[in-house]
């Protein structure tokens, strides 16, 4: 019988300590699954953040740089600078790069950085209790929000993806989803397109994946799916923000 879905060969056989339902092992396997494809084993760097993934160097068989709380845009400049030839990519959170990481986030898509980001958004604090994100929809119920989230006291929801499509440095950025197969094979495809942007030397990449947090959205597994499609979907349109070789193609 011929196989046809089998590990990744640099996903380590090493259960995963994400809650039942999280969005994070799904994406910790696309991306082994496209590291494989693109035989990228050996080239290939990741930052990851502090947060619920702050364990990826368990899973992921490639070299791993751990950063500080938000500084993941900075620790991979500095190694892509020093290592232009490396494949560098962080991995990182709503709080990890909406927050506390803003600034490095912004600054390197600016400048061009010719790095890739993976921005997991499920709109809360994960790891720490599900206290309100930057990125906590309005309205949303949190430990610190138990009355759902307000513009007149908490603002806004931070959409960092809108924001990084307008800087010019930035050459492909886009948002996708985790709620159907459908979307989770788009989603690896969106990471591809990031990665090989980098490799071509294009500047800096982004891919926002909309993901599942059910322990913290206090849903059961099955519901968080229905609810990332019918809720998160429509605070974040997933979709193409800005691809230049779109551009490139038309002239």
């Amino acid at each position: 019988m011929k196989t046809i879905y089998t590990r990744p060969k640099c996903l380590k056989p090493a259960p995963f300590h994400y809650c039942p339902g999280c969005g994070h092992s799904i994406i910790h396997r696309l991306v082994c699954e496209l590291i494989d494809e693109m035989d990228l084993q050996g080239r290939i760097i990741c930052i990851p953040p502090a947060g619920c993934a702050v364990l990826a160097y368990n899973y992921f068989d490639i070299d791993v740089c751990e950063s500080a709380h938000g500084r993941g845009c900075a620790i991979a400049t500095g190694m892509k600078r020093a290592n232009p030839e490396k494949i560098i990519f962080t991995y990182q959170g709503d709080g990890d790069m909406a927050a506390i990481g803003t600034a490095e986030t912004l600054h390197a898509a600016n400048r061009g950085e010719k790095i890739t980001s993976i921005f997991v958004n499920n709109a809360v604090y994960g790891m720490t209790g599900g206290q309100m994100a930057p990125t906590t929809m309005l309205g949303q119920k949190t430990s610190t929000s138990p009355y759902g989230r307000s513009p007149e006291v908490e603002g806004h929801p931070l959409k960092i993806t809108e924001l990084i499509g307008t800087l010019p440095g930035a050459a492909y950025v886009t948002r996708t989803s985790l709620a159907t197969p459908a979307k989770i094979m788009a989603t690896k495809k969106a990471i591809k397109k990031a990665l090989e942007v980098q490799m071509a030397g294009l500047g800096y990449s982004l891919v926002e994946v909309l993901s599942p947090c059910p322990t913290n959205w206090k849903v059961s597994p099955k519901d968080s799916f229905i609810y990332l499609e019918e809720k998160m979907e429509k605070e974040y349109p997933i979709g193409v923000m800005k691809d230049i070789t779109a551009k490139k193609k038309d002239s």
